[in-house]
């Protein structure tokens, strides 16, 4: 963990609040969550900042929730936010704003921090629930600490929190949706006693399998499920029907699909998404569109998920111009589609080189569900490979409006796109997203740095050259020999 987050980490303290006049005064307004994000991403002065948000409005779970849902690639932002309305003398943090700080102190690598509020949440008598550690040992194994999660899941009785059976199962699945199956399976099997394992536990197993390509191996713990008598759910065959697919098993996933019709498995939506989808990936679109129609005469309502698959096969594998005309009938026939649904379309016309229309529809989705970082990722990308560095620039300015920051990516993205044109601007640009990249929490690569540091010097940016040589010591990744 690099010193210049841990510094940015500790958290200031609500100590003294402004007491309230002793006249009878109205309540403070409710604020819209976006200012008062806006607000504390702007405020340098961590001396003012908890007086403006004593006075700013009555805070409500809801509220404080949505703030740090708005900070969220904020992270030092979010916890010195969290941390001052912890001491407001009117409010009180509740289990789920807890868990959303742990998540964020985790996700930075900060588990000083991380375990700091787990002890405040013990002492509130607040938690920490199952949920508390299924966000932590998520955290620990998507950071490569997949054993230091294994011991965390042991020792949560040591927190006042016991283990059971659903959250055995759930850390099964933090581990299998990491891609170690095995990792999970050998524990599975040590407990499986202790904690009587059941359906919910072998097709977590079994589809950690499919997620690594070994159906086999999903098969096997299948039929081990059935001869301990536990009976197979439609959940473990769509998991081993996702799992044909998945594998690019396409003959065996279509062969497995009508089995389960012949043996009267009820099969579902879920079971018809899957094989639109493999179908699709596969390349055959006209299968994909029969087996949609075939589950419509079926009388099995496609879900938005169904309509969402057909939209991303017709997206890669025929033309963004019928994904369009399938998206529209989808509308006509009263579904609200999801963010996933407008992003597989925004890509789809970005890929075909329909940026304005690209725009149009990202505007559109704001009717139906927030714009999300993919979103405008995928917007700034596209502009940035055309050579639009002006346009990705205005999509990156709107983003501060909007329900989410920019992440990792999009810093990424931009700063390499600043030296496309080799302009004095440009590297200066690069420069400032540097510096407001790690303000953020995120720790730039040395090759960035570097890139950055050579950029302003050749460009005759020296003055500003040093800046980003200080960041960089701070950041502790300082370039050996390096002279100025």
């Amino acid at each position: 963990m690099p010193k210049l987050l841990n510094k940015t980490c500790q958290l200031t303290n609500f100590r003294n609040p402004p007491k309230p006049s002793s006249t009878s005064s109205p309540s403070p307004p409710l604020a819209d969550p976006a200012t008062i994000a806006n607000l504390i991403l702007k405020s340098d002065n961590p001396e003012s900042l908890p007086q403006t948000l004593y006075t700013l409005t009555e805070w409500t779970p809801n509220l404080v929730q949505t703030i740090l849902k708005r900070l969220w690639n904020h992270g030092p932002k979010a916890l010195q936010f969290f941390n001052l309305l912890e001491s407001h003398p009117s409010y009180s943090h509740f289990a789920d704003a807890f868990d959303h700080a742990i998540d964020i102190a985790a996700r930075l690598r900060d588990y000083k921090t991380t375990w700091t509020l787990v002890s405040r949440m013990r002492s509130r008598k607040l938690g920490p629930t199952p949920k508390t550690f299924a966000i932590i040992t998520e955290r620990y194994v998507s950071a490569g600490k997949a054993d230091k999660a294994v011991k965390i899941f042991l020792s949560m009785h040591e927190h006042g929190c016991q283990q059971d059976l659903k959250s055995f199962n759930v850390f099964l699945d933090v581990l299998c949706k990491s891609k170690r199956a095995e990792m999970a399976y050998k524990l599975f099997k040590i407990f499986r006693g202790s904690f009587r394992a059941d359906v919910i536990s072998y097709n977590i197993i079994a589809n950690g399998f499919c997620l690594k390509k070994q159906t086999p191996r999903a098969l096997e713990v299948m039929k081990e499920m059935v001869e301990r008598g536990l009976e197979p759910t439609l959940t473990t065959y769509n998991i081993l029907l996702k799992g044909y697919f998945r594998a690019g098993q396409i003959k065996e996933g279509w062969e497995f699909f009508l089995q389960m019709k012949k043996r009267k498995i009820e099969i579902d939506a879920v079971s018809y998404t899957t094989v639109v989808h493999g179908f699709g990936v596969a390349g055959e679109v006209e299968k994909a569109r029969k087996v949609f129609n075939e589950m419509i005469g079926a009388g099995v309502l496609p879900s938005v998920a169904t309509y969402n698959a057909l939209i991303q096969v017709l997206c890669k594998k025929d033309s963004v111009e019928n994904a369009v005309v399938v998206f529209e009938e989808m509308l006509k026939k009263g579904y609200v589609p999801n963010a996933t649904t407008y992003n597989v379309v925004i890509r789809g016309l970005c890929h075909a080189g329909k940026m304005d229309m690209a725009v149009e529809y990202m505007d559109k989705m704001k009717d139906d569900c927030d714009p999300t970082i993919q979103t405008f990722n995928v917007v700034i990308r596209y502009y940035c490979d055309n050579g639009e560095i002006e346009k990705a620039l205005e999509v990156f300015k709107k983003m501060s409006g909007e329900t989410c920051l920019p992440n990792l990516d999009t810093y990424n993205v931009l700063i390499s796109a600043m030296f496309v044109r080799k302009k004095s601007d440009d590297l200066l640009i690069a420069g400032k997203l540097l510096m407001e990249m790690v303000d953020r929490g995120f720790l730039p690569r040395k090759f960035t740095f570097n890139r950055v540091l050579n950029g302003l010097l050749l460009t005759g940016n020296q003055g500003f050259a040093q800046e980003i040589l200080r960041l960089q010591s701070k950041c502790g990744c300082l370039p050996r020999h390096f002279r100025l």
